[in-house]
């Protein structure tokens, strides 16, 4: 940019983007020729006709080669301004560019620049429009779940009663519903902000941290959870709290669909320089076919867990949105119904 900035400052280029290379092309045109020029007025003395061919074709080379390097470094603004909207694409990376230059491609930076602003207000002014809507249709459906219980309480006729029971039930999804959404719109808005930071992960700690967060539900199925860290600590590329987010998820989904008594399998390995944290459980299983559903939003294959646990269809949606934030790869594995799952996040390692 640095070129492209002193071009800018003179007063017939600063205007103009195709004027600057104009210019940078007639002044290598000309470079053979002066040099020639140069070359008769002060080597007479060598002067000769196969000096001057050999003098001409270095030169020609030489300018031809300065030339081609000072273009590429005016085309710094258009590499500048297409990196940009590439992170803010994939990673929602704000750029900061320069918004000072007055000829088209100093334009196309400011321009840039401004929509991308624009645009970023705009999400956060539906973001916050999204939560109030949701705030406030969560507060309607509550004050109907509570009518409903109201009348269920009374103990009028059975009629009523079974009015009021489906009143209820049908709350109860909506409530669910709406605090479903609101967790998808609020945590993908928290890994969009979220920043990459290579760490050292203390693997010991972190499932110690699994096993406790699970602690409850492993009573409630008389589930055993059996680890196998191999590994005391690793270099990530990772946020912590949502790679444990991740971890809690898989665990207890992996929960939710394992029978009583059963138990689960949490390793965590390095292979072809990767960390693979891999959980295993011997429940319910899924179809092998249907594997790609698992992880869309709001999937229409979410069940119930064996103990009726509910599901927000969301959940491995999230997992895999953050995992591949950190540049890893999430997959899942299943012989078919009632023959278990097996869960792998694959992360690079940069130890």
């Amino acid at each position: 940019m640095h070129f492209y900035s002193q071009l800018s400052k003179i007063s017939f280029l600063k205007k103009r983007y195709a004027f600057k290379f104009l210019f940078v092309a007639f002044v290598g045109i000309h470079l053979p020729l002066i040099g020639l020029v140069f070359f008769v007025l002060f080597g007479k003395e060598h002067f000769t006709a196969e000096s001057a061919i050999y003098f001409i074709l270095i030169v020609t080379l030489l300018a031809t080669s300065i030339t081609l390097w000072t273009l590429k470094l005016l085309i710094k603004p258009i590499e500048l301004a297409s990196k940009a909207l590439q992170k803010y694409r994939k990673k929602r990376i704000i750029p900061q560019l320069p918004i000072d230059f007055q000829d088209e491609a100093g334009l196309l930076l400011a321009n840039i620049q401004s929509a991308v602003i624009e645009n970023e207000r705009f999400i956060d002014d539906k973001q916050d429009l999204v939560y109030l809507l949701s705030h406030d249709l969560r507060a309607f459906a509550a004050n109907a779940k509570t009518l409903a219980t109201l009348i269920i309480d009374e103990k009028g006729s059975e009629e009523v009663t079974e009015y009021a029971q489906l009143i209820e039930v049908s709350m109860t999804q909506q409530l669910e519903m709406i605090g479903s959404f609101i967790k998808l719109i609020h945590t993908e808005d928290e890994v969009t902000k979220k920043s990459k930071k290579l760490i050292s992960v203390p693997l010991e700690s972190l499932v110690a941290q699994i096993q406790l967060e699970m602690e409850a539900k492993l009573k409630s199925k008389n589930i055993v959870f059996q680890k196998n860290v191999i590994l005391q600590s690793v270099k990530l590329k990772v946020d912590i709290d949502l790679l444990t987010r991740v971890l809690v998820n898989v665990v207890d989904n992996a929960l939710k669909y394992s029978f009583e008594n059963s138990h689960i399998e949490f390793a965590i390995f390095e292979a072809n320089k990767r960390i693979i944290f891999e959980i295993k459980d011997y429940g319910i299983g899924f179809d092998p076919n249907k594997v790609t559903e698992l992880f869309q939003k709001f999937t229409s294959k979410s069940r119930l867990g064996t103990a009726g646990e509910h599901s927000t269809g969301i959940g491995l949606y999230l997992c895999k949105k953050i995992v591949e934030k950190f540049n890893g790869e999430i997959s899942a594995v299943s012989l078919g119904v009632n023959n278990g799952a097996t869960f792998t996040i694959s992360l690079p390692s940069f130890d």
